[in-house]
């Protein structure tokens, strides 16, 4: 049976009276693409509302690369708040007052969920590389199992930006009459070779970092820092627009009148990806940036079906709501009216909304009116149903 365990986070707390979440300990193996299987593995998770006396008003939301479980409140180990505040909360458009949300930390992550950090019970040391790769698939059968212990069995919704577009997308293949209703955001039914290639470069940067040691960093009391931050800089470039970095940043000077002739951080947006870096390093287990990054490359929705992106949708009746944002340019509107548009053919319900912004494809977690009146009113909407 499934026992239910404090969540085993990274480093110590930085925020001793915020909640830890929870974790629910499986002692039965899960089976992974790849073939291999996890023989115990730990799901880390937080909540936020209250479950309904039919248990009918759960929200799953799926979190993106760098994020956790802590979508709202006070992250434990930043001390910061979470990652979807202006969404997830009371009187926010996935409201709390109404709504039970769970959101839980992928396998392959380093917030408590197991990952390549923790240890490997055959050898007594981190997995490290001998962790299996794993699959947006796999993500989505680990926490079908979580909602199993939850005794959830119907989600009101799915939902998440980016990789958790992801997720929700799978969710609708891989458990259609579990499902209610979905919103992918900011996402594609595939990546593309362009955002494989930005993840490989990253991977690379890590891998190329001496303390890396092979991935064995842990054992040795290092870690690759440098080669993370590099990452994370790289990673979120191509998480802004030109257009957002132009008005935010321009070609102004960091702290000088004049440029320095030298290599350091002359120009603002120089040290703005620096302090992105710097601080990415701090909550983030770098073995965990390989592998989800490369669970992200490996996912594609309709490669099992023949390349026919219809029918992964043909089992379900779940409501869509689609958006994409018009100067994302890592997931282009393009890439999510495809997921519409197959949806729509299979037969299911589907709204699409491309939002006017500037922001680029980080339009999903900033102030966006537009999405949040749209989530609150698909939301309110389905559950009328």
């Amino acid at each position: 049976m499934p026992e239910f365990a404090q969540p085993q986070f990274p480093r110590p707390l930085q925020a001793p009276d915020a909640s830890c979440g929870h974790a629910v300990r499986f002692s039965e193996p899960l089976a992974l693409d790849s073939g291999h299987t996890l023989d115990g593995f730990t799901i880390a998770y937080q909540t936020y509302g209250a479950l309904n006396r039919a248990r009918s008003n759960a929200v799953l939301v799926c979190h993106a690369l760098s994020g956790d479980q802590f979508a709202a409140g006070v992250h434990p180990v930043t001390g910061r708040v979470g990652w979807w505040p202006l969404v997830v909360g009371s009187g926010r458009p996935i409201d709390t007052g109404k709504y039970f949300v769970i959101c839980t930390n992928v396998i392959g992550g380093c917030m408590g969920s197991t990952g390549p950090a923790d240890i490997n019970p055959a050898t007594g040391r981190p997995f490290a590389l001998d962790f299996p790769v794993v699959t947006i698939r796999d993500m989505v059968r680990a926490q079908g199992r979580l909602l199993d212990v939850l005794k959830i069995e119907r989600l009101l919704c799915v939902t998440g930006g980016s990789m958790g577009g992801m997720q929700a997308l799978q969710w609708l293949a891989s458990y259609p009459e579990r499902v209610r209703s979905a919103m992918p955001l900011a996402t594609s039914a595939r990546h593309t070779a362009q955002n494989i290639a930005l993840h490989e470069v990253g991977r690379q940067a890590i891998m190329a970092d001496p303390d890396w040691r092979g991935g064995r960093y842990q054992e040795q009391g290092v870690s690759p820092k440098r080669g993370l931050a590099i990452a994370r800089m790289m990673g979120h470039i191509s998480y802004l627009s030109e257009t957002a970095l132009a008005q935010k940043f321009g070609r102004a000077l960091q702290e000088r009148e004049a440029v320095s002739y030298g290599f350091g951080p002359d120009f603002q947006v120089e040290s703005y990806l620096h302090h992105q870096g710097s601080s990415f390093v701090e909550r983030f287990d770098p073995n965990s940036y390989l592998y989800i990054t490369r669970a992200m490359d490996y996912f594609d929705l309709a490669a099992e079906y023949g390349g026919d992106l219809r029918v992964p949708f043909d089992k379900t009746r779940a409501r869509l709501l689609c958006v994409s944002f018009t100067s994302d340019w890592l997931f282009p509107t393009s890439e999510n009216r495809v997921i519409a548009e197959a949806a729509a053919a299979a037969g299911c319900p589907v709204e699409f909304r491309e939002i006017e912004s500037k922001r680029g494809h980080d339009a999903f977690l900033l102030e966006e009116p537009e999405l949040f009146a749209a989530v609150s009113r698909f939301l309110d909407s389905v559950a009328a149903e």
